[in-house]
């Protein structure tokens, strides 16, 4: 479970508030506009910032103070946040090991995730040497192996064109239905919204206006999400 309790986050003329509560496995899509407090809200539930007031709770765990390192989640951002300096099956083992000693177990799970993937042919490339949607495989396959209850992305796949956009969709779909993640996606596009989640969450100047299962906010057309469909 993510629970947000009160929450309440203030920076120069903008405030963040939330009172929301997503069960284990659910994928939602976060949306509202640029500055709606989407990327804020990310922040504060990756532990980057910490709130004012209320609290955050993660998989049975309070983490409102928690370090970033310490909470139950991974993050993937729109770039990826490869090294170009490590081959890919590097960049894939530091979601376990991030000094890269691995013992013959880690080699093993790390090579699991790059199939899972479709990118065992390529363990000894650099992020140079690969497309838009193989550097985007690669970061998945980092957060497949890291293996923890929450998941964040950030608007991951919008520099994809549309074809490798709803593949990677598909994948992270199909990682979240095998292994109960809970999702957090950060997103502008409704359409890639319909093809990940089943939950909406629609902030304005901070506030939250929408907080509803997403089938049925857009089949009875919700108010606020009208703009977006």
């Amino acid at each position: 479970m993510l629970q947000l309790d009160g929450v309440r986050l203030s920076r120069g003329n903008f405030t963040l508030r939330a009172d929301l509560q997503f069960p284990k496995g659910a994928r939602v899509a976060l949306m509202g506009a640029s500055g709606s407090g989407k990327s804020t809200f990310l922040s504060l539930l990756a532990g980057f910032i910490w709130p004012d007031a209320g609290r955050v709770q993660m998989a049975g765990q309070d983490t409102t103070q928690a370090r970033a390192a310490d909470r139950p989640l991974s993050i993937l951002f729109q770039d990826g946040n490869l090294f170009p300096h490590l081959n890919v099956f590097d960049n894939v083992a530091l979601g376990i090991r991030p000094n890269l000693k691995l013992h013959h177990e880690d080699q093993a799970r790390v090579a699991g995730a790059l199939e899972q993937v479709g990118l065992s042919a390529m363990a000894q490339r650099r992020p140079a040497d690969l497309s838009g949607g193989q550097q985007s495989r690669v970061a998945l396959a980092r957060i497949l192996l890291r293996d923890k209850p929450i998941t964040l992305l950030d608007e991951p796949f919008t520099a994809l064109d549309p074809g490798l956009r709803r593949e990677m969709l598909g994948l992270v779909r199909a990682f979240c239905e095998e292994t109960g993640q809970t999702l957090i996606m950060a997103t502008h596009d409704l359409r890639d919204a319909e093809r990940l989640c089943d939950h909406v969450v629609l902030l304005e100047e901070g506030s939250v206006v929408l907080d509803a299962p997403l089938e049925a906010a857009i089949a009875g057309q919700s108010p606020a999400l009208l703009p977006w469909l």
